[in-house]
């Protein structure tokens, strides 16, 4: 295998949570990113959080933290540029804060999966998971462009640029996320 950079994608407005920081919300006594980067750290060599707020207590995770380079949260295309430009490996993990059980082999598995493809992402069986991928960086100045362009649609994007789903059967589980108030809830019931 190549050398990964992982990117936690903990960017976003929380508009869904009320406006709140959603890699900083606590489950079972800890913050979301935090889940993430335990499992997350152990499948690429380093790992960089996308956030726009509360930079410091990002940084306690001794991780780099990288912001937007675009203005008024244009979305996790925007957490994927910086990424890929601060990223010093070809090849760049990405994955939402609010994605707490993460398979250990996420990154092994797509891979395997991603014969030519300059990018693929996650498949369960219900929906597409665009924004757990694994990006080349040479599609960064395309992704600029993009951005640039007003195109806000990840998987249009990564579909434009020869990418492809690589199926997860255990996605179901694997990949829920904590998208609103009640899903955090029901997060700490279960677990």
């Amino acid at each position: 295998m190549t050398a990964f950079t992982g990117v936690i994608l903990a960017g976003g407005q929380g508009s869904r949570m009320g406006g709140q920081d959603k890699g900083l919300l606590m489950l079972q006594g800890e913050p979301l990113y935090q889940h993430v980067l335990r499992r997350y750290r152990p499948q690429v060599d380093i790992v960089l959080i996308s956030a726009n707020r509360n930079i410091d207590r990002y940084q306690a995770s001794g991780c780099q933290v990288v912001t937007d380079s675009m203005p008024d949260y244009p979305g996790p295309l925007a957490g994927m540029l910086s990424g890929l430009r601060h990223s010093k490996t070809a090849w760049v993990a990405f994955c939402p804060c609010d994605t707490p059980w993460l398979p250990s082999d996420l990154v092994a598995r797509l891979w395997q999966e991603r014969g030519d493809a300059p990018a693929v992402w996650v498949k369960s069986s219900q929906r597409d998971h665009p924004a757990l991928a694994l990006v080349n960086c040479a599609l960064a100045d395309d992704l600029e462009a993009w951005l640039l362009r007003g195109e806000r649609r990840l998987m249009q994007f990564l579909r434009e640029h020869d990418g492809h789903a690589v199926a997860f059967s255990d996605a179901e589980s694997a990949f829920r996320n904590i998208n609103t108030p009640d899903d955090l809830v029901n997060e700490e019931t279960l677990s």
